[in-house]
């Protein structure tokens, strides 16, 4: 294999910052936990809008989208700004730091 190749490097890159693209078992009951624990579905639902959106909705945007697991990663980590009922607040990170639950939890977002 020629490791020289520019796409071989971006995978490597790619699972080197830690988005393997669906490598792990998806373990729903940990990931609801964790999203419980985070507060994750004060605002938001698996199908139903609350104060954010469902997660369906959420999966849909997102599939197929080569960013999509690097997106929901930055959103679940870093508070980003987001709009509620028109004024700016700051989203929640995930109560945890441990790369594989956050995985979990996005590979959960993005199976619904």
């Amino acid at each position: 294999m020629d490791t020289g190749s520019p796409g071989v490097r971006g995978l490597v890159l790619f699972v080197g910052l830690g988005f393997a693209p669906s490598a792990m078992a998806l373990d729903a009951g940990a990931a609801e936990s964790l999203m419980k624990k985070s507060g994750c579905f004060k605002c938001h639902s698996v199908d139903k809008k609350k104060e954010g959106p469902p997660y369906k909705e959420t999966a849909a945007k997102l599939k197929g989208k080569p960013d999509a697991e690097k997106k929901l990663y930055t959103h679940l980590t870093t508070n980003p700004k987001v709009k509620v009922d028109g004024k700016e607040e700051e989203h929640d990170s995930l109560k945890t730091k441990n790369e594989a639950d956050i995985q979990n939890v996005i590979q959960w977002i993005l199976s619904r």
